[in-house]
């Protein structure tokens, strides 16, 4: 069971790009070319793939009646009037909750299991969204296993973050300054959030180094690594090296204000623009909480060095 967060979130991936793209050409789609690339990006030897196709398949054949639920259950919310990440996490819970094995996914699983994936990759209200609609389909269910004890946790699933390998990253607030204005460039994920640019340290590379290395391939352009601005930390799970930590370094780094070009498909790993923005314009986009004071505390320096 510890595979299958990683899972969800690569069929979630799935059905967010294949909604997103079917809604910008105003036709469907072929799913299984995404969902075969993202398990070579993001699940490469997994074993869990039976689970992932079962689940994609799942709901894509209960599509209609997924919509039709969720607009009973969410009046006020019409289907595409949701947000794709919200409403494909929706179908995910929904279809694990009412057409799933319950000795597989009990109900309370499949409602928690879409909670965490709406606070990992929705925006700051969606976990309590797909709370309420879960909740009032569940209590139309008859609330079934309501009273069912929980088996006690694997002794690896509750191992301290202190004591879990490591996995040691360099991240970048990229800078360019250009006729008075001062602008930070941002990568942009399939699950609808700005970021700043990062990279994996090869074995024996200083931070500094694997920003000069990393940052020109995923933006395009060239940088000089100033100070450092902070780091973050956070447990997440490996299909082959299961679960780790993985520690990320943030330092300011200037560039020139010339075109940003996002590196190859195939090689992104789940990011599809990139662009610069104003520092005024900041913080009024969709980021992760681990994120923002990092990018918070970026803008504060270049506000202050204008």
């Amino acid at each position: 069971m510890s595979h299958r967060h990683l899972s969800r979130s690569i069929v979630l991936q799935t059905l967010f790009e294949w909604d997103f793209e079917s809604g910008k050409q105003n036709k469907p789609v072929e799913i299984y070319p995404i969902f075969e690339r993202n398990i070579a990006e993001f699940a490469p030897g997994s074993n869990d793939r039976p689970f992932m196709e079962a689940l994609l398949k799942l709901v894509q054949s209960k599509q209609k009646d997924l919509d039709n639920i969720i607009e009973k259950a969410a009046p006020e919310w019409p289907i595409d009037k949701i947000a794709v990440v919200d409403r494909n996490i929706l179908r995910i819970g929904l279809a694990e909750l009412l057409f799933a094995d319950r000795k597989e996914v009990p109900p309370k699983v499949a409602i928690n299991e879409a909670i965490e994936l709406a606070k990992s990759f929705g925006g700051e209200a969606s976990g309590k969204f797909v709370n309420g609609v879960l909740g009032a389909v569940y209590k139309e269910m008859g609330e079934p296993g309501k009273n069912d004890v929980a088996k006690p946790k694997k002794k690896f699933g509750n191992v301290p973050m202190d004591k879990l390998p490591v996995e040691k990253l360099a991240g970048a607030a990229v800078f360019a300054r250009h006729e008075g204005n001062v602008y930070m460039a941002l990568v942009h994920d399939v699950f609808g959030h700005w970021t700043l640019t990062k990279g994996r340290l090869n074995e024996g590379e200083s931070d500094e180094d694997c920003l000069r290395r990393k940052v020109p391939l995923e933006l395009g352009v060239p940088i000089e690594v100033r100070e450092s601005i902070g780091s973050n930390s956070y447990a997440t799970f490996h299909p082959e090296k299961g679960k780790l930590r993985k520690e990320i370094n943030y330092y300011m780094a200037e560039a020139p204000f010339q075109e940003l070009s996002l590196e190859k498909k195939e090689e992104k790993g789940g990011l599809d623009d990139v662009r610069w923005f104003k520092l005024a314009d900041i913080l009024d986009l969709n980021f992760y909480d681990d994120i923002l004071p990092i990018v918070t505390k970026a803008i504060t320096k270049l506000a202050e060095s204008k």
